[in-house]
């Protein structure tokens, strides 16, 4: 008898586990820097306060440690990692390399309903800045993102995406608080070249946009100087 016919095949999970929930948990809140750079975290007192063993609270510390967002010292203290300049870098080359590529498919595959869509998202995102939201804001950003992503049928660049943006997004919700009218002039000239079909134009506008975050990053470590790391000379 063959190995493999032996194996059964697994149930798909209900939910996602302990360990998982744990991890999305604190994962939310050093994105969105309801965990600011340099917090102490404690195992006893996460677990405590999630209501679960330390267990899942290790595993998910192990998790983010990996992707470099805590910095876990054994025998002495795990701390949420201070924001690395590199790493948001190459996280911004990664994602312009995908999503330039991208806007030229959704320029030609996109259809006045697909543009009807993403004017709503526009305006959506007009109404978070004016209420000064700045969670959902921050949703509608990367759902503007998404749906061209998914309207043009490449919904897998998205996945990778997603992989890869997560160093960016401390940096865009720390500069929610003056960089939201630009985003939203970035979204609304994307979208109208999108609507001519001009893809040279789509991608140059998305290369600008994704590009802003150099400067974001010079105005940020000079107004929290203490959350970034200190970067080694070229």
């Amino acid at each position: 008898m063959a190995a493999s016919s032996a194996l059964r095949a697994l149930a798909p999970p209900d939910r996602p586990t302990i360990a998982d929930q744990v991890f999305e948990s604190l994962q939310a809140g050093i994105l969105s820097l309801e965990l600011p750079p340099g917090a102490k975290l404690s195992e006893i007192d996460v677990a405590s306060q999630m209501e679960v063993s330390r267990q899942p609270v290790r595993d998910a510390f192990y998790r983010l440690s990996k992707l470099g967002f805590l910095v876990i010292r054994p025998q002495r203290s795990t701390t949420v990692s201070l924001i690395s300049e590199s790493a948001v870098l190459r996280a911004r080359y990664i994602r312009t390399a995908i999503e330039v590529e991208n806007i030229r498919t959704a320029a030609t595959r996109l259809t006045p309903a697909d543009h009807a869509a993403l004017a709503d998202l526009l305006a959506a995102q007009q109404q978070a800045h004016a209420a000064q939201d700045k969670r959902l804001f921050h949703q509608l950003d990367d759902q503007f993102h998404h749906e061209i992503c998914q309207r043009s049928h490449v919904g897998f660049a998205w996945d990778l995406i997603n992989e890869n943006k997560a160093h960016m997004d401390r940096v865009r919700m720390l500069s929610l608080s003056f960089a939201s009218p630009q985003v939203i002039k970035d979204h609304g000239d994307i979208l109208d070249h999108l609507i001519r079909r001009d893809a040279t134009a789509a991608a140059d506008a998305m290369r600008l946009h994704l590009s802003r975050i150099a400067d974001l990053i010079d105005r940020l470590r000079f107004e929290k100087h203490a959350w970034f790391e200190s970067e080694p000379s070229a």
